[in-house]
């Protein structure tokens, strides 16, 4: 009888989890979180190797999955893996994959961790290549670059706009809310200034069309009106040539008339000049 060596039970950590993240700080939390993710698929309407999403939890080792003792960030990208639907985001289930860009809205209560531990572990631990954060009270909006192992400040353009080169986009602030801008510094809209732009791009196609017929219709009226003026202007010379011809008759006509009576004055014996 053979007896086999029996390996131990290997238990890998779970990673269908469920987010377990409190709830947010205020409506303006939310709204930017939701600008930022709208304005992204939107952009990124065509592309399926990124996962971005918002106030969801990211479990990176079995501690911190005992402990629960982390608040996922209130934003974030993931680059070069599949888009789907995910209740968390499980390290140990995406190929080790960690954020390559987070961004944090501040508030009175998490300020001071966003700035401290949270970039700590973000530089240290998940190595996430852009860094930003944004508080909507004060508009302060600060972004960090991975150089190094080292988060090194991002130095604004002359709009104030930040440069995440793994998103090819800037960060930027307008009407009070942070923003994405293109290379050329375009504003990349919402889906409702999307569809508004879209809207008026298409009234102004029609506005266009319809003040292209009118030009026609007016061209065409002066053309006519022209046309007229040219019908007018021989109807009136016809008229002047008649007319002439009329007065010509009349005399011609007066003359054979005097004739005639001259003639028969004549024949009646009288001088035509003694009258």
């Amino acid at each position: 009888m053979t007896t086999l060596d029996i390996l131990p039970e290997v238990t890998c950590p779970p990673t269908d989890l469920w987010s377990d993240e409190p709830p947010l700080e205020s409506d303006l939390h939310l709204q930017q979180i939701i600008i930022l993710l709208s304005c992204l698929e939107l952009l990124w309407q065509e592309k399926n190797d990124y996962y971005a999403s918002g106030n969801l939890t990211i479990y990176y080792n079995e501690e911190q999955l005992k402990k629960r003792n982390f608040c996922g960030p209130d934003f974030f990208v993931v680059l070069d893996t599949e888009k789907r639907p995910r209740k968390s985001w499980v390290v140990w289930g995406e190929q080790g994959k960690y954020p390559n860009v987070i961004v944090e809205i501040l508030s009175d209560s998490t300020a001071n961790i966003d700035r401290t531990k949270k970039k700590i572990l973000y530089q240290n631990t998940f190595r996430t290549p852009n860094y930003f954060w944004f508080d909507p009270n004060t508009l302060e909006l600060q972004g960090f670059r991975l150089i190094e192992g080292q988060y090194q400040a991002i130095s604004a353009n002359e709009q104030g706009y930040l440069w995440s080169e793994e998103l090819g986009l800037y960060l930027g602030i307008f009407d009070r809310k942070l923003r994405y801008f293109t290379v050329d510094g375009q504003l990349v809209p919402t889906p409702q200034e999307a569809e508004l732009q879209e809207r008026q791009a298409k009234e102004q196609a029609l506005l266009e069309k319809e003040q292209e017929r009118q030009a026609k219709e007016q061209a065409l009226l002066e053309k006519e009106q022209e046309r007229q003026a040219k019908e007018q202007a021989l109807l009136e010379k016809e008229q002047e040539r008649q007319a002439k011809e009329q007065a010509l008759l009349e005399k011609e006509q007066e003359r054979q008339a005097k004739k005639r009576l001259a003639a028969k004055l004549r024949e009646l014996g009288i001088n035509p000049q003694t009258i």
